[in-house]
């Protein structure tokens, strides 16, 4: 178990540094302190071992609390916004913006994987919004769901400092107004 915790973790590194094209099973080893047949007889291929090691990426974001739509949506924003200064994450936000048209299972892994339970976890609190009449009946979940999590995505991507702790609250409050019941 120590060796494929150390080999999930050179892979991701070797993501990071040089996407899934340069990834190679030898550099992975040598940073694993393994032999390259210790990795060949947990994975057949690179595709293989960088599909687990981005599920392993997967980390939770926090639990919403339940009592504000405001104040769970930046917490999961901010959390979120947190994780874009990993260049494990910066690389695997390549993977949709590519690197996964030559990857698809990579990318499927990606999205079922990382980002659909993130987004389920936004859509949750925002459909709960509806329910309590926080947000508009009508409100449009799916293209609330996008903006939010696309602004806090793309912010890095765009040269922004990604450190402003006070951006996802300024991003929840502005959708906010959009959505707040009238």
């Amino acid at each position: 178990m120590q060796a494929e915790r150390a080999i999930i973790a050179a892979a991701l590194d070797e993501f990071a540094e040089t996407g899934p094209q340069g990834l190679c099973i030898e550099k992975v080893a040598a940073k694993a302190g393994v032999g390259k047949a210790t990795i060949y007889r947990r994975w057949p291929g690179k595709e293989d071992l960088l599909l687990d090691a981005i599920a392993a990426m997967g980390t939770p974001l926090p639990q919403p609390k339940g009592e504000s739509v405001r104040e769970d949506l930046a917490a999961l924003l901010d959390a979120m916004g947190r994780e874009c200064g990993d260049p494990r994450w910066a690389r695997q936000f390549a993977l949709l913006l590519g690197d996964g048209v030559a990857y698809p299972r990579l990318l499927e892994r990606y999205l079922d994987t990382v980002v659909e339970p993130r987004r389920e976890v936004v859509r949750a609190v925002l459909l709960r919004g509806v329910a309590t009449g926080e947000l508009r009946e009508e409100a449009n979940v799916e293209a609330a769901v996008d903006m939010l999590t696309g602004a806090i995505l793309a912010r890095p991507r765009l040269g922004r400092d990604q450190l402003d702790r006070g951006y996802a609250r300024r991003i929840v409050d502005e959708l906010l107004i959009g959505l707040a019941s009238r």
